[in-house]
């Protein structure tokens, strides 16, 4: 009884026999499906794509894990530290970095920079070298050699790897009382750019120089160090690393992940994330209705036929299960064909990368196995309800005259 359910609701949806407004409402509803579960799955792709792009832009910016004095800018007992992770086989390499704010002049143009101190092994921690585009990184044989970031490149027109060309950069001196000279403001050294690299609006007015330069502007001692960034063997490990290192360090060293140096940010992500779900999740609600009305309808129209299959012994539940039935088929058509069409979009921006967020960035896109589960499982569940809802006919609606 259930399979002649089945094969009456599949006759239904299929046959092209029957009322044209039948026919015209159960595809319409088929159609809205279709378009709804489209735009939520393009959607869903693009904040994945989103995802990865900032993934992307902020491997620049933190390490796997960043190791910090709980108190003081500067790392304590910095030869006990680097024992202890030279000796962590979890360990790949790690760097020691000092970073501050100054000023940069060149002939007469000036702005604010951020000046990040870092020593030859910074390289295995942040591959930041495979990004310079113009020039070359610095060589750390002299400690005034400098990676600038494009856009303060841009600004100040500093000659790239000249000799001729120094600008010059300012520290300001921490301290109190009455000003003699202008030594007592700020410490100043001439430096020269070798490189240039894209900051990726992470690193905007960033400037990666030898440690030995901001030790020697801030009247700091040699191997001295803000913070200390690690790369890991196996990245997915960093929380037990991190445990690890702690019990072996003490409670005056702080670490923080990755995903910890971003909380806010991916907080943010996240939240714009849940309410871009629950809003085409809201769409989808709305677009069932027409699923509830293609039923209703089709219970109209059907009465006569109904009728007469109750005459012949078919059960009303049978009967309640052959409009559940073709609700199901409506809306798994309108899944299927709404994914296929959302994938086939995804594709399309992918290899054409059409649709723009400004004239460089496309919009990113990434097709995720789970996006395909959310959506479908979205609608699906109200798909099901609806269906179940609106096919609870009673006998005394198709035996009434």
């Amino acid at each position: 009884m259930k399979n002649i359910a089945f094969y009456i609701a599949s006759r239904y949806l299929l046959s092209k026999k029957g009322s044209t407004a039948v026919t015209f409402i159960t595809w319409l509803s088929v159609g809205a499906m279709m378009v709804a579960v489209t735009a939520m799955f393009v959607i869903i792709s693009v904040f994945s794509g989103l995802e990865t792009l900032n993934n992307d832009l902020i491997s620049n910016l933190h390490a796997d894990l960043t190791l910090k004095n709980v108190s003081g800018k500067t790392v304590k007992n910095l030869d006990k530290v680097t024992d202890i992770l030279k000796n962590n086989k979890a360990i790949s390499s790690f760097s020691r970095v000092i970073e501050e704010k100054v000023y940069v002049n060149y002939k007469g143009k000036g702005d604010i920079a951020y000046l990040r101190g870092v020593d030859s092994a910074y390289i295995k921690v942040n591959p930041i070298n495979k990004d310079v585009f113009y020039g070359t990184y610095p060589s750390f044989k002299y400690s005034n050699e400098v990676l600038m970031e494009t856009n303060l490149h841009n600004r100040l027109s500093i000659p790239i790897d000249s000799t001729s060309s120094y600008a010059t950069i300012f520290m300001p001196k921490p301290g109190t009382g009455i000003i003699n000279k202008e030594e007592d403001i700020y410490n100043k050294r001439d430096f020269l750019v070798t490189g240039v690299f894209p900051g990726k609006e992470q690193l905007d007015s960033y400037i990666i120089a030898p440690i030995e330069l901001t030790e020697e502007l801030l009247n700091l001692p040699k191997k001295s160090a803000y913070q200390i960034v690690i790369k890991l063997k196996n990245p997915e490990n960093a929380d037990a690393v991190k445990q690890s290192l702690l019990t072996s360090l003490g409670k005056n060293i702080e670490i923080k992940t990755k995903e910890e140096e971003n909380a806010a940010f991916w907080k943010m992500i996240n939240t714009e994330k849940m309410f871009i779900y629950l809003i085409f999740a809201l769409v989808i609600f709305i677009t069932t209705f027409n699923l509830a009305g293609a039923i209703i309808i089709l219970q109209l129209d059907k009465k006569e036929q109904s009728r007469s299959l109750i005459s012949l012994g078919f059960p009303i539940s049978h009967l309640r299960m052959t409009y559940f039935y073709t609700g199901l088929l409506i809306v798994v058509s309108g899944v299927i064909s709404g994914l296929i069409m959302g994938t086939l979009l995804c594709y399309f921006q992918l290899y054409t990368e059409f649709f723009r967020a400004n004239e460089i960035l496309p919009f990113p896109v990434k097709i995720v196995g789970k996006n395909y589960l959310i959506v479908a499982g979205t609608a699906s569940l109200f798909g099901i309800i609806i269906s179940w809802f609106f096919s609870k006919i009673g006998k005394d609606y198709i035996t009434k005259s």
